[in-house]
């Protein structure tokens, strides 16, 4: 599977070329296997491109501009969709590939998966509810330092009592 960047490579935008250059090292960065496509170019890819992007996907104006990314024919999307796949490490998932070996979001054996749910509900154990003997112990907690408060303002009384005498 090939990754298509379709991007303008005479873009007068600034950022345009910012966001394209963004996607492409990051994607370098990856070792991703990709195809850049001109669409400055190229009017094939131009047109390709802009009858590709999902209707529902299209800015305002109905004329998607670069880059737009697409895994073979599958639209994956635009910078901003890359961006936040990006922010949320879920680029593999965004560009529709299988996570290299070894990385966080490698498939989970059924074995495994089936660890990890047992050791989420171990875990909910640990959520119940505060009982009333821990409730006391709060409470108790809030009357030392009630005493502690009271003890600190009584000195200065006493203190007060013997500049009068």
């Amino acid at each position: 599977m090939v990754i298509k960047v379709f991007l303008a490579s005479s873009s007068g935008s600034t950022a345009i070329k910012k966001k394209q250059q963004d996607v492409l090292g990051f994607l370098e960065a990856l070792k991703v296997d990709y195809a850049p496509l001109d669409i400055a170019c190229n009017e094939d890819n131009r047109m390709w491109m802009r009858e590709n992007v999902p209707v529902e996907k299209k800015p305002t104006n109905g004329i998607p501009l670069p880059p737009q990314i697409f895994n073979e024919e599958s639209y994956c999307g635009d910078y901003e969709t890359f961006f936040d796949a990006k922010e949320d490490n879920a680029v593999y998932a965004f560009l529709g590939l299988p996570p290299p070996p070894g990385s966080k979001k490698a498939p989970v054996k059924q074995e495994e998966a089936q660890e990890e749910v047992e050791d989420d509900e171990a875990k909910g154990e640990d959520d119940q509810p505060v009982s009333e003997g821990e409730e006391d112990l709060g409470s108790e907690e809030e009357e030392e330092l009630r005493q502690l408060e009271e003890e600190e303002e009584a000195p200065e009384v006493t203190e007060q009592e013997e500049e009068d005498e």
